[in-house]
């Protein structure tokens, strides 16, 4: 049942603030603080990959990346962070809060680029769950959402695993790199995140992961 709304008065708009936890920890982009590790991050091999369906291209060189860097440190939609993997210290990935829409409590995750050392790793899936938390139970959040080609397999099927409802698809939404892109809706909603967030909370407790950092149980199996 929909909560009534006769009292919403919007939610603030998401600031430049740490976001700590057991693996991973999300800073503010920086140039000075972040950009020799995620140039090394970005190149690694299976850049392609990687960059295959993301706004941006694998970076040619440390100039090109500069200019990628000063245009995502000066913006504030998308608002980019650094995912810092706290084993190493180094920012290993980014990702953004974008489509900030505080009148209706809308925002959005993307720009969402996990280099080899974190992807698919209790790192990534915290760097996710931090930023659901600091959407639903800091700034009061209605709706979190994740969008992607269509095209774009591994990204659904971590949306669905992250707990993301589908939605639909939206044909011929955008054209990306001269490319028609379908593109597929996944959202989490207010309600839906308390039970959500104890699975997660579940699944990243040190003793859910052997000494290899290999989980014991999925995060599916830990959804009630």
């Amino acid at each position: 049942m929909t909560k009534a709304l006769s009292h919403w008065a919007g939610v603030p708009r998401p600031g430049r603030v740490l976001l700590d936890g057991r693996y991973a920890r999300l800073e503010p982009l920086t140039i000075e603080r972040h950009e020799a590790d995620l140039f090394d991050s970005a190149r690694q091999p299976g850049a392609e990959a990687r960059f295959a369906y993301l706004w941006d291209e694998v970076p040619a060189d440390s100039h090109d990346f500069r200019i990628w860097m000063e245009r995502a440190v000066g913006a504030d939609d998308p608002l980019f962070f650094a995912v810092i993997d706290k084993a190493t210290g180094r920012a290993e990935g980014r990702q953004a809060l974008l489509r900030i829409d505080p009148v209706h409590g809308v925002i959005e995750i993307g720009h969402v680029l996990w280099g080899p050392a974190i992807a698919r790793t209790r790192v990534a899936t915290e760097a996710l769950y931090l930023f659901a938390t600091y959407a639903f139970d800091t700034l009061g959040y209605r709706r979190f959402e994740w969008k992607c080609n269509d095209r774009n397999v591994p990204s659904k099927r971590a949306a669905l695993r992250f707990g993301f409802t589908f939605e639909g698809i939206f044909r011929q939404h955008m054209v990306v790199k001269g490319q028609n892109r379908d593109t597929a809706w996944f959202s989490i909603l207010d309600s839906d995140w308390p039970t959500l967030k104890t699975s997660y909370e579940r699944w990243l407790a040190p003793d859910n992961f052997d000494g290899d950092g290999r989980q014991l149980r999925k995060l599916e199996e830990l959804r009630v």
